[in-house]
């Protein structure tokens, strides 16, 4: 019969250890979803204040600097 013991010292990191990895992980991961909402809010309301800005630029206003490139 396997005891209890022997079970617990097959398994090198205890579940407590796997919990705390992952509410640190989740933590982090967290963060970086916040900031990046953040920061895409901040882009969409930096567009919209660049657009009323300058609302009579045309697409045709534009130079394209790709005509003499070949990829």
């Amino acid at each position: 019969m396997i005891t209890h013991s022997l079970i617990s010292s097959l398994f090198l990191i205890e579940l407590s250890n796997i919990v705390t990895i992952l509410i640190i992980t989740v933590c982090v991961f967290l963060v970086l979803l916040i900031l990046g909402v953040r920061k895409s809010y901040k882009l969409k309301a930096e567009n919209e204040r660049l657009s009323k800005e300058s609302p009579n630029l045309k697409k045709e206003d534009y130079d394209d600097f790709s005509e003499g490139h070949i990829y």
